[in-house]
């Protein structure tokens, strides 16, 4: 492609390393979903059809190395980079380990580069990394882990239980999944570092945003940046008049609920969110709150707070349907939750992990403009302390480590 002189044959092999890319996630992705979901069409007007599935095993990490790819054939096709030469380095930039399984999503002219210059071992980033994978593992296995069996116990009893006890099993799983997301990519980065390579940060503590606009700004932020650089922007972003706008936005956010997962209820999450956008977009106040939280003081607004609530009562709707295993278990979930009203303490209630879910927010408030919360924390400590923080997390961890629980976005 780097060689054509004629745009239309850079075309063609642009689109042909497209094609290629896309159809390897499409074959082992979406194939039975897009067969299924003709023939349940097909059955509603009465036409019986059995389809052939090919039921084959998900490769480890495929969305992620595939967007790797993409990201590398775009920009060489816009002229940002220039073809590699050496196949090695393309192939550690594509499967370097820290990443292939959940990202973040990389960009080929951010890790190329790092990957091809000569590194010394730097103690500093190395032990800064060290630091960040501590904090990471404490969100995976004490925060996410804990939260994991109190969501999966209330999910698979969805049917039977009251209000306050699927609230409280909807707040666990947002938690859940942002201390196993968050945690993942924390570990990944802080393993990047001990290599010398600084990988795309990819959460920006999105429980502190005060609209879903901004929430999307500082949730796995590698992926919302992939879709608007290389998707919404393309596609005209917000230049092209407010209904093209509005247009584009569902788009990236349909396709982002398609990205996580072959399932009507992914694709429905991203839609829950792009109508929660849209009033923003409508009154232009998606980019009012750029600023992180309290940027220029030490508390935030009673206003701020109560928009902080708001966002995050949204964003744990949403969730539901991205953790329900149907349309239909869903719906019974947010109609039992909103109907079935018990004044009473939910019996998979858990002073432990609340009290704990507290800590990881007070860290994350505190440390709120730093590269991740902890670190943040520790830069306020004298050194003593700060060793004493560390020990006292590692204890943390071997004490109140929940059952092991697969990473959710392994399944991705």
């Amino acid at each position: 492609m780097q060689q054509q002189t004629q745009d239309s044959k850079r075309k063609v092999w642009f689109w042909t390393s497209v094609c290629v890319n896309l159809g390897f996630l499409g074959v082992f992705k979406y194939y039975d979903f897009f067969i299924s979901s003709f023939a349940d069409l097909l059955d509603n007007f009465g036409i019986s059809w059995d389809p052939y599935t090919l039921q084959l095993i998900l490769p480890v990490g495929i969305s992620f190395y595939t967007f790797h790819g993409l990201s590398y054939i775009i920009d060489v096709y816009n002229r940002k980079i220039e073809a590699e030469q050496k196949w090695i380095v393309y192939a550690v930039f594509v499967s370097f380990f820290p990443l292939l399984v959940a990202g973040p999503i990389e960009r080929a002219t951010h890790l190329l580069p790092q990957i091809k210059r000569y590194r010394i071992f730097d103690t500093n980033l190395a032990l800064h990394g060290l630091k960040q994978i501590l904090w990471g593992l404490f969100k995976k296995v004490v925060i996410a882990d804990n939260c994991a069996e109190i969501a999966n116990q209330v999910f698979v009893n969805a049917a039977a239980a009251d209000s306050l006890t699927l609230a409280f099993g909807a707040i666990m799983f947002a938690f859940q999944i942002y201390g196993d997301f968050s945690g993942y990519s924390d570990i990944a980065i802080g393993a990047a570092k001990l290599f010398g390579i600084r990988l795309l940060k990819n959460f920006s503590f999105p429980y502190l945003s005060r609209d879903i606009a901004e929430f999307w700004r500082r949730w796995h932020i590698s992926l919302s940046t992939w879709f608007r650089d290389y998707i919404y922007y393309p596609l005209g972003g917000s230049r092209m008049g407010k209904w093209l706008s509005i247009r584009n936005t569902f788009i990236i956010f349909l396709l982002s609920g398609f990205w996580h997962g072959a399932n009507w209820t992914f694709i429905f999450w991203g839609l829950l969110n792009a109508l929660f956008f849209l009033p923003l977009l409508l009154i232009g106040k998606n980019r009012k709150n750029v600023q992180i939280i309290a940027s220029n003081k030490n508390l935030p607004t009673l206003k701020e707070l109560l928009q902080i609530l708001n966002t995050f009562v949204l964003v744990t709707i949403a969730w539901i349907f991205f953790r329900a295993p149907s349309m239909s278990e869903a719906a019974i979930y947010l109609e039992r939750m909103f109907t079935v009203v018990k004044w009473q303490k939910p019996e998979v209630f858990n002073w432990t992990i609340v009290f704990f879910i507290q800590l990881l927010m007070l860290v994350e408030f505190i440390g709120r403009k730093s590269e991740f919360g902890f670190d943040g924390v520790l830069s306020l400590l004298p050194k003593p302390l700060r060793y004493l923080t560390y020990y006292s997390l590692i204890v943390l961890i071997f004490i109140f480590a929940g059952k092991e629980q697969q990473f959710i976005y392994f399944q991705f």
